[in-house]
This record gives structure tokens, C-alpha cells and sequence, in this order.
């Protein structure tokens, strides 16, 4: 509505008390009516009259507490409809002709001026169509003599209450059950109405045409003031309350209308009021009676938007609501402009990193989000590790991996919306609305349930962009009840439950085998603390890992010690390698080679990225780390099947002279050739007979027992079990420790054995079986300790390496070490050779007689592709290094398993 003021209600033309001039505010039933004089500095005189000599059917009332509800008489709602669009909102004269004892005035109404000869009568109007009946007094004059002559006609006419057919009576719903299906019914779309009361200047009821719904709406996204309730003790009126009832009566009271109904708060309606002069709600925020209400604009027919540029018209004008207005400050002083950037971490799931074009960074909230919150109940993590909001509050990790997965990495537009100023429990954060193509990240997450939106104070303009975007995907995720808003079994189910392994080494030894089957691992890099040290997620197996690169020294930052301080000093180049690694895996989902723990407990092996998504281009980040110069080769990289290509990084960065190698020289590299060089001692053979007793799974790692030994392993192991059978152990009365030396039944003979415990974890314990190699996995309870003596034995069984020899790729091993356990189990006599040591790793070369012949067990399997041959930088090593890539250039010309779809090394020959 554009009109800021009512229809204006001239002057009285008469002197006289018994003419009036007023509008037409409301219609009572139809012969009576409410007349509105000319406002005088406050709320406008307002006057209850009556028609003269007739009487009108009584309209039904609503229920009350006391009394039921009432049934209109027939006609009656005809006739007052009859006035209400003849009269409500007109100017009318009204002459009284007298005052009943009660006290109302009756009289006659005139539409067009007070002189019968150039005016219309109402009454006689209605009394034609047969809507009013005629009362005829104690003495007839002029007056009530026509009108019953028109009464006449209009009954030899059948008009109105005259007719011969039945009246007709409305069935009217004072009371809606269930409000929400009423919503349903009409599915958002306008529904013709008649205004009968304004409550406040946002709140009416209203009757829904035809059916006669009677309603109590409340427009949508706006709020004015309330006015006093008669009923309540002590009420007072909220300032500007009676002004903004007056606005909206003056226009809407008894006005034919169109109600969209959007939802319900309570048993109330919330809606909008289409109208041809405009919208009733704009107008409210214009002239300052109204302020917006965040829980319903997004509901708004008309959209949100027009709702905030008529608040944002009063503000700027001061006008009645905002007269104290003051705009929030805010401490950004940047550019509020759009612009591009790249994304290169998500924080939580409010937040993320950016990279400006040039270079920079920021760090960025997402305007007016709440992140998912714990509950009590998720405060309580898993046993033996801290709280992780990201994994124990409800929806937070899938939230985080909405954004991760659509925009790491990616460039996406951002416009600052506002700053929000440091408190004692938050620092100062930039919020902003940011997008990626046309969608916004807010409005997704809160739109799938994963977020909330911040309410903010209704003077509080710091606050997104496209706020009520985020109301209205909010509204629309709890009708679906999705996420957040689910019941709290799905809330519950929807939270991750993780194993966190760091700093247990038995545990670690536990998931080893798990992170190793079936080739690499999946994973997703959280968090790193240096170059080569990360902690990732392993879904599969739902757990948190500490991962350690291999073959590589890595410069190492300064540690952080108790309370935030820093200890000691970073090595030169420790925070180039860091920023290298964060830049290339951090929050990317990764590929891992486990090859084992350290003694911490740490995870050991490589690590593979695809920043571009193709996995087989996998960067090997070990190698990437070594070509750019931002570490070193370490000695256990040449046991390593990648070792190849690490040395041929570390040299080419050494040729680049890149960071750690800037100084590095020709003379340095003449240095390196001859100290290796320099070991000239000749390969030592001292083959000696062995019995293989386990096979390590996943590797070409062995067990075996001297076989001088066999006969006082088996000697020492019969009066083993003879001192437990005359002293038979009580179940659960040994309780055994890590590292413990104790005895135990093997599960497939049930006999006792020496073993060692590895670790204990509830209930169960991982034991090794010293005099033999295997491993398994017993109840603590069924271990025994060790008789007295036992101990003093030395282990009578040693692990063995395969030395210069390489496992191929994940689709061959299974089929490569199937063939390893033939070779060793499928021979009485086997022989091994101590070649060298990584640690105290001893790798071996082994072999078997067959016939006059000595098989080297290694070199066959590279011989019938099953294995690659590993390179060593001793010369002792060098003539037999040779004879197994001979082997291994043979089986590749000949496509010999491994082979036999050509070199997949990518090395031709």
C-alpha cells in the first residue's frame, strides 16, 4: 500500500448534534454500523449507530468460554455484507432521528451528502433488497410509510428474506483443530478474505472465503507493536502500538482481501495479506510501525528482500520505531567488494582459508552460521582419548566434508559481509558470504541440516547478506527434519565413533595388519606437524593415525612445549617443507604404503596425493619433498621399492642446488662416490641350515630356528609343558604385563609354549611365540607364567629379510608370496646368508639344494616375475646386485608375470 494515511473525513456540515459525518470504519451486522470521526491530536472519535425503523437477522457468534457458539439467523450475513461493500471506507452522512433509552442512536445514513432530494438512503436501499424488515412504530409518519411500501415490493418480488426458497445460513469454523492441515489444504495459494478485526498491527482475524474459516493470522516476517491487553494486570501498550492498530484498520478492516497462508506458530496462522493497493506489511516497515522478525520472513510470499528495504527506508528516515536509531559499527576497514579466491583448507565447518591473487591469506567465517554443538552426553569420548569436536559432535564432520569436497582447492567468490569484534571467549573474526557458481556454502549446509543460523538482535545489521536465504533453507531442513533437526536416535547414529591410535605401540601393531591388506590404504589428511609428520583419518577402519614418511629425513620445526612455549629452535628449511606439505595434503583424501610403526607407535611408510583427482597419478610426497630439496635420503629408503626414484629426486635436486642443497658442490659429490666406495671387504658366505617355522603376512619376512637348535628347543619345550602338568596353572590367577615373558597354548595343537606379551587390550592378549615366530591373539586370563628356569632360555627362533629383493605392485603379491612360502616350506634343507643389516634387521640371501644344485630362492622369484630386484651401494653386494637384475631384465623381456603387460616401473630397458 502506497497511501501513508487514511481516506480523509471532511469537516461536519451541520452545526447540529444530529448530523454526523464520518467513515465507515466497520460494519456490525446489517443495521448497524461504526462511524469514524476526524482524528483530534490523538486516536479518532468513533461512534456505534443504528438504522431507524428496521431490523436486521442477528450474524452467529463465536464460541466463548461460557457460552457455545450461535448460528446466523438467515440472511443475516447477506445483509451485512450488502452495507460492508456499499459502506466501509466511504465518507457518510448520518442523521439521527432518536436516542433510544439504551442510549444508541438511530437514525438514517446517507452516502453522496445529507440532503435526501440529491442522496442514496441506505435503509431504503436494503429494505428494496429485502435484507432489512421494517419495524413500524406507534405513530406512522412519511419515513417508516415508504419503507414499508418497499417492503411490499420487495416481497411480491420474493427478494432477499422474502424469497420462497429456504434461507441460506453460513457453516462457519470458528475453531481450526489443526492448523497445519488447514496450511496443507490450501498449499500456498491466495485464498479470498474479509478482515474482521485488527488486533494489533500485525496480527487479525479474518474469515477464509467460502468455506468461513475463522483465523487468527500473523503477517510473516514482520513484527509491530503490541497493544495493551484489557485482560492482563497491569498491561501496558508498547509506544507506537495504537498509531500502527490505527494504519492497518484504516485500510484492511472489513476490506476484501487475499490471505496466503505459509505456516503456523502455535495455533496461530502465519501469513501474508495480498491487497490491490500494495502490501500491508511494506508499508508498516516504511512508516516506521513495524520492525522485521527474522523466524518468519523467510516465509514471506513476496520474498525477504522488499520486507528489508522498507525497515532500511524508516531507519535511514528515523521514522516513530527507529527514532533512536544508531547503524552498527563495524571494525572492517577493507575492501566490502567482491572477489575471487582460491580455497586451501576448511576450518571445522564455519570456516575456511583462502588465497588472495596475490598470495595472501585470510581466513574466513561464514556470515551469521552456527556450528553443530555438543550435547553432554558428547562430551564423553571414546576411552583413552581427548574430546575432538570434529568427530564427537553430531553432524560436525559431515559438515566440514560438505565444504572440503566442493571447494578445496577451487576458486570461489567471497563478499565480507561484516567483522565480528574479539570477546573474552572468541577472537575477531571476518564473516563473509561466500560461493562457489551460484551456491551459496551457507545456505548448503543449513539447507542439508548441518548448520543453524545465527538470530541476531533486530537492531544487529551485522549479519549475512542473504540472511533470510539462510531462514528459509533453515525452515525448510526442520520441516524435513533433517540433520540437526532429526530426532536424536538419527542425531546420535550421525555421530563418528574413532579410534585414535598415538603413542600406543601394541595397539599400533594391532591395526598394522588391517592398514596393509589389500594394498594401499585410504585416508584423509587433518592435521600435520611438519613436513613429513601428519595425522590422518582412516575411514575404513574408522581411526586416527600419527603417519611418519619414510625414506626421508625432514627438517624439523621448533617443538611447543607446556603452555604454549616454544622450545628450542626449527632446523634451516623446516618451515619451507612444512608449508610444501600443507599446501599439497592437507585435507586431501591420500593414498598410504604402511610398512611398519616405530617404537612410539607411529605409522611408517608413503604417502600418495592426486591434487587433480586421478589416483594413477599419485604423487609420491617423499619424492616430492626430496626433488624440491626439502629433505634428505635416509638409509632405510634402499629397502624401499621406491628407492629408486627417491635417489634419482634427491639427485636431481642436489644437481638444482634447491633450499637444503644450495651450497651443495661437485667436490661434496666426489666425496659421497668415495666413501662408498671405500668399503672394499668381499662378500662374506657363511651359509648355515635353518628351519623355517612362520611366514610374516604382507611381507618377504621369515622365521626360523638354527637347526643345530632344534633338538634343545624341542628338549626345553617338552619339560616345559611337564612342569606345568604337575603343577597345573589357575586360570586367571597370573596377571600379564607387556614385554612379560609367560606361557600359553597354542590354539591349533593345544600345546604350551614360551611367549611374549606384545600388549594387552580388553581382556586380550597379542603374544609372540619366541621358539617358533608366530603371533596370535589370546584371552590374558588363559596365559600362565613361566616356570622358574623357563626364562633364562634365549629365544630359539630369529627373523630373517629377503635381501636385494622387492615386493611388485599390490596386484601381484598374494601370488609372490604364495610362491616365497612354497620355496620355504616346500624344502627340507634351507640355508641362509646374513648380506647386511638395516637396524637390527637382518636380510639374508636363501637357498635350497635340489639334487647337485643350490637354488637362490630370491633370484628365482625375480627370474619367474614375481619380484623386483632391490639395488645396495656396497661394492661387496655389487656382483650379486647384478646377477638379480639380470634376472629381472630376462623375466621383463620375456613378460613373465609381473611383466605381462610390458614395464610398469616405467624404466624401458
Amino acid at each position: 500500500m502506497t497511501d501513508a494515511s487514511p481516506t480523509a473525513v471532511p469537516a461536519a456540515s451541520s452545526s447540529s448534534p444530529a448530523v454526523r459525518r464520518g467513515l465507515v470504519k466497520s460494519v456490525l451486522s446489517g443495521d448497524a454500523v461504526i462511524l469514524q470521526g476526524q482524528p483530534q491530536n490523538g486516536p479518532p472519535p468513533e461512534w456505534t449507530v443504528y438504522l431507524s425503523n428496521v431490523s436486521a437477522p442477528r450474524l452467529g457468534r463465536r464460541p466463548t468460554d461460557s457460552s457455545p457458539a450461535t448460528p446466523d439467523e438467515p440472511y443475516a450475513w447477506e445483509s451485512r455484507e450488502y452495507l460492508r461493500q456499499k459502506l466501509v471506507g466511504v465518507v457518510v452522512t448520518f442523521v439521527r432521528d432518536f436516542t433510544a433509552s439504551s442510549g444508541r442512536d438511530h437514525g438514517r445514513i446517507y452516502i453522496g451528502g445529507s440532503n435526501p432530494t440529491d442522496a442514496e438512503n441506505v435503509t431504503e436501499g436494503a429494505v428494496s433488497a429485502g435484507l432489512l424488515e421494517v419495524r413500524q412504530g406507534k405513530v406512522a409518519d412519511d419515513y417508516t410509510t415508504k419503507l414499508l411500501e418497499l417492503q411490499e415490493q420487495a416481497k411480491s418480488a420474493g427478494r432477499g428474506k422474502w424469497s420462497t426458497t429456504a434461507g441460506t445460513t453460513r457453516e462457519i469454523r470458528w475453531v481450526i483443530e489443526n492448523p497445519r492441515e488447514l496450511v496443507d489444504k490450501y498449499k500456498q495459494k491466495p485464498i479470498d478474505a474479509v478482515i474482521e478485526m485488527v488486533r494489533d498491527g500485525s496480527t487479525v482475524r479474518a474469515f477464509l472465503l467460502p468455506d468461513f474459516e475463522y483465523i487468527t493470522l500473523q503477517l510473516s516476517g514482520v513484527r509491530a507493536p503490541a497493544t495493551r491487553n484489557p485482560n492482563a494486570h497491569d498491561s501496558r501498550a508498547e509506544p507506537f502500538s495504537e498509531e500502527a492498530k490505527f494504519f492497518v484498520e484504516s485500510r484492511l478492516l472489513q476490506r476484501d482481501v487475499q490471505i496466503i497462508l505459509e505456516s503456523t506458530s502455535n495455533q496461530n496462522f502465519v501469513g501474508s495479506i495480498l491487497h490491490p493497493k500494495g502490501n500491508i506489511a511494506e508499508s508498516l516497515l516504511r512508516e516506521g510501525y513495524a520492525k522485521c522478525v527474522d523466524w518468519s520472513i523467510g516465509l514471506c510470499t513476496g520474498g525477504a528482500q522488499k520486507l528489508r528495504d522498507a525497515e532500511k527506508q524508516a531507519k535511514e528516515k528515523r521514522m516513530r520505531l527507529w527514532k533512536s536509531y544508531q547503524p552498527t559499527s563495524s571494525t572492517f576497514s577493507g575492501d566490502r567488494k567482491a572477489f575471487t579466491a582460491k580455497v586451501i583448507e576448511v576450518v571445522l565447518s564455519d570456516a575456511v582459508v583462502v588465497q588472495k591473487e596475490d598470495g595472501t591469506e585470510l581466513k574466513l567465517h561464514l556470515s551469521s552460521v552456527r556450528l553443530p554443538r555438543e550435547s553432554g552426553d558428547d562430551k564423553t569420548p571414546s576411552v583413552g582419548r581427548q574430546f575432538r569436536p570434529l568427530y564427537d559432535v553430531p553432524f560436525m564432520f559431515q559438515a566440514r566434508e560438505f565444504l572440503r569436497k566442493r571447494v578445496l582447492g577451487k576458486k570461489v567468490q567471497v563478499v565480507i559481509d561484516y567483522v565480528q569484534p574479539k570477546s573474552d571467549q572468541f577472537p575477531e573474526k571476518t564473516c563473509a558470504t561466500i560461493k562457489i557458481g551460484d551456491v551459496n556454502l551457507a545456505e548448503g549446509l543449513i539447507s542439508r541440516g548441518l548448520s543453524k543460523v545465527v538470530r541476531h538482535r533486530a537492531d544487529d545489521e551485522n549479519r549475512s547478506s542473504e540472511y533470510d536465504a539462510l531462514l528459509a533453507a533453515e525452515a525448510n531442513a526442520e520441516k524435513a527434519k533433517k540433520g540437526l533437526f532429526a530426532d536424536k536416535t538419527t542425531e546420535k547414529k550421525d555421530t563418528l565413533r574413532i579410534q585414535e591410535i598415538t603413542g600406543d605401540l601394541a595397539k599400533s601393531k594391532q591395526f598394522l595388519p588391517y592398514l596393509q591388506k589389500g594394498g594401499r590404504a585410504e585416508g584423509l589428511v587433518e592435521f600435520l606437524s611438519g613436513g613429513s609428520r601428519l595425522r590422518i583419518y582412516i575411514p575404513k577402519e574408522t581411526v586416527l593415525i600419527t603417519f611418519l614418511l619414510g625414506g626421508i629425513n625432514c627438517p624439523k620445526g621448533a617443538r611447543v612445549g607446556p603452555g604454549g612455549v616454544t622450545v628450542g629452535s626449527a632446523e634451516p628449511f623446516a618451515d619451507e617443507a612444512a608449508a610444501f606439505t600443507r599446501k599439497l595434503v592437507l585435507q586431501h583424501e591420500v593414498q598410504l604404503e604402511v610398512e611398519s610403526t616405530d617404537k612410539n607407535g607411529n605409522f611408517v611408510g608413503y604417502l600418495f596425493v592426486s591434487p587433480d583427482g586421478n589416483t594413477s597419478r599419485g604423487i609420491n610426497l617423499s619424492e616430492a619433498l626430496l626433488e624440491n630439496g626439502l629433505a634428505t635420503l635416509h638409509f632405510t629408503a634402499e629397502r624401499s621399492a621406491h628407492y629408486n626414484a627417491l635417489l634419482a629426486a634427491e639427485n636431481k635436486a642436489k644437481k638444482a642446488k634447491k633450499n637444503i642443497w644450495a651450497n651443495y658442490t661437485e667436490e661434496q659429490h666426489q666425496e659421497e662416490v668415495e666413501v662408498q666406495q671405500a668399503d672394499t671387504s668381499e662378500r662374506k658366505q657363511n651359509y648355515r641350515q635353518v628351519a623355517v617355522t612362520d611366514i610374516a603376512p604382507g611381507a618377504l619376512r621369515f622365521s626360523a630356528q638354527n637347526i643345530e637348535d632344534g633338538a634343545k628347543i624341542e628338549k626345553m619345550t617338552n619339560e616345559l609343558r611337564q612342569a606345568i602338568a604337575e603343577h597345573p596353572p589357575l586360570t586367571g590367577s597370573y596377571t600379564p604385563k607387556r614385554g612379560d615373558l609367560c606361557a600359553s597354548k597354542f590354539s591349533e595343537d593345544g600345546q604350551w609354549y614360551r611367549a611374549k606379551v606384545e600388549s594387552i587390550r580388553a581382556g586380550q592378549a597379542e603374544i609372540v611365540y619366541i621358539d617358533y615366530g608366530n603371533r596370535e591373539s589370546v584371552e590374558a586370563a588363559k596365559l600362565a607364567q613361566l616356570p622358574s628356569g623357563f626364562a633364562s632360555f634365549p629365544a630359539g627362533v630369529k627373523e630373517y629379510n629377503l635381501a636385494l629383493v622387492r615386493l611388485p605392485n599390490e596386484d601381484y603379491v598374494p601370488l609372490t608370496l604364495d610362491a616365497f612360502s612354497q620355496d620355504l616350506f616346500g624344502h627340507s634343507s634351507v640355508f641362509v646368508n646374513t648380506e647386511y643389516k638395516v637396524g637390527t634387521a637382518d636380510y639374508v640371501t636363501v637357498y635350497y639344494e635340489a639334487g647337485n644344485k643350490k637354488i637362490d630362492i630370491g633370484k628365482g622369484l625375480i627370474a619367474e616375475g614375481l619380484a623386483l630386484a632391490d639395488q645396495r651401494r656396497e661394492p661387496r653386494l655389487q656382483t650379486l646386485s647384478s646377477e638379480y637384475k639380470a634376472a629381472e631384465d630376462a623375466a621383463r623381456k620375456s613378460r613373465k608375470n609381473i611383466w605381462e603387460y610390458g614395464d610398469f616401473t616405467g624404466n624401458d630397458i
